[in-house]
């Protein structure tokens, strides 16, 4: 496997997300539109962008100082046990909680509490397992 978050990465995950149809369908019904970055909590930068139009991912590849509307972070460990094993409504709340989770930019608040953003990010998880 491509490094995580890598370019080869996260263009494979830009593949399976517009595969996926309670993914990238779903947000297309809200016209959801994004930049999206991904990365570890230890770095001042994240490692990977996605772009979002329309609920489509239209550009992947490494952050290159886009404006981001989301910037996630966790370590490298919990990004790889989410992605093999899930996160579920439930696991997202306590990663969020104790802080493995990390919004550095975006509304984790607003988000949880809109079932039609809610239900594809945790979609996004089951997504980056099959990158």
């Amino acid at each position: 496997m491509a490094g995580l978050f890598s370019e080869d990465w996260m263009r494979r995950f830009q593949q399976e997300w517009n595969k996926e149809p309670d993914l990238s369908d779903a947000l297309a019904e809200i016209d959801f539109n994004s930049v999206i970055a991904y990365g570890f909590d230890d770095e001042d930068n994240p490692r990977g962008v996605l772009v979002v139009e329309k609920g489509k991912a239209t550009k992947a590849g490494t952050f290159s100082g886009e404006p981001l509307k989301w910037d996630l972070r966790a370590s490298e460990e919990s990004w790889e046990k989410w992605i093999k094993d899930g996160i579920g409504m439930m696991k997202l709340g306590m990663a969020y909680t104790t802080g493995k989770l990390k919004f550095k930019v975006g509304d984790y608040g607003a988000m949880i509490k809109n079932p039609k953003m809610a239900t594809p990010f945790i979609k996004s998880f089951d997504v980056m397992g099959r990158v």
